[in-house]
């Protein structure tokens, strides 16, 4: 589940080598010498695939030490907990003025911090009820969605049945762990509503990152996010802390689990694309889905069969395809 996604035509292109060498020096004068801008330079130095594949490392390993926050927080109460420690250390960092800002603009920023919130609240729960592979896979069909139905091509078609191939593989033939045993159908339900979700998650990035300086509308609608997901998960996280023989501890393994996801792969991946084509950075990110399955194989032991191995190929290779393919 990474920070942005495939290529997605539209009138409004990734900024110019140009603009972004602006933007980048008006950040830096805004931030002096301060610990953002040492931050920006040390990336600068890190070649843009580097970031993006650390991003996705950084995203499946956050997901998996999430699961043993889950029995003891629950799965509203430590996304909620994780949110809003993401959304403090944003705020903290950039500081966002919101006077001035279009009503347009703050509208963005909200449905984005929706998106963001449904998106991460129910791929929790996808991961608390399948493999992380199986979830991952179901979850990348949002942003692939967006670059077919964007695309307006028809051999695009085949890209789409590709990846219906795919899924079909995973949820009908997959069956569980070692493909053994059926799928859980309420963890397909999160999946495919985490689907959703990064679709809209996708859209509004791109008008939210044209609106903002920097890291501002994220910690705008991260600081949303954290209150639309106060309902579902702040009672649940209070009641998990009360019950904990160690408080301080379990908040400061959130903390760091919030570090590597969502704070981390963001902020690698705004930095990537400044550098880079959309149009790379999607081929990048289509590995997403294999390299969830390699995390939770390498650290929760998740063994997948055959079928579901071959699923995840077919989904990514119908990102693959669809973004090579598609018109620059």
């Amino acid at each position: 589940m990474s920070g942005a996604s495939l290529t997605v035509e539209s009138t409004r292109e990734i900024p110019s080598s140009t603009s972004v060498s602006k933007v980048t020096s008006a950040s830096k004068a805004a931030t002096g010498s301060g610990r953002v801008g040492r931050a920006r330079r040390r990336l600068g130095r890190v070649p843009a695939p580097v970031l993006c594949l650390v991003s996705m490392l950084a995203v499946q390993l956050g997901v998996a030490a999430s699961k043993p926050l889950f029995g003891v927080l629950g799965v509203a109460g430590a996304t909620f907990l994780r949110i809003s420690f993401a959304a403090a250390v944003l705020l903290a960092f950039t500081r966002p003025r919101l006077r001035g800002r279009s009503p347009r603009d703050l509208a963005m920023a909200g449905l984005l911090g929706v998106a963001s919130a449904g998106m991460t609240l129910l791929f929790a729960g996808a991961v608390d009820r399948l493999p992380m592979g199986t979830a991952a896979t179901i979850e990348f069909l949002g942003p692939l969605a967006v670059a077919l139905v964007f695309a307006r091509r028809a051999g695009h078609v085949l890209w789409a049945l590709l990846a219906a191939g795919g899924v079909a593989l995973l949820t009908l033939l997959g069956g569980g762990e070692g493909g053994s045993g059926g799928l859980d159908p309420v963890g397909l339900a999160y999946a495919f509503g985490a689907a959703a979700c990064y679709a809209g998650y996708i859209l509004f990035t791109h008008k939210v990152g044209a609106a903002f300086k920097g890291f501002e509308g994220l910690a705008v609608s991260f600081t949303i996010a954290t209150v639309v997901l106060a309902p579902f998960g702040a009672a649940e996280a209070v009641r998990g802390l009360a019950g904990s023989d160690s408080p301080g501890l379990l908040l400061l393994a959130v903390a760091g689990v919030a570090l590597l996801f969502p704070v981390l792969p963001y902020a690698l991946e705004m930095t990537a694309l400044r550098r880079m084509s959309q149009r790379v950075f999607s081929v990048i990110v289509s590995l997403d889905p294999a390299v969830s399955a390699l995390v939770g194989l390498l650290v929760l032991g998740q063994v997948l069969g055959l079928p579901q191995l071959l699923g995840i190929c077919c989904v990514v290779a119908a990102s693959v395809g669809a973004t090579l393919t598609a018109r620059r």
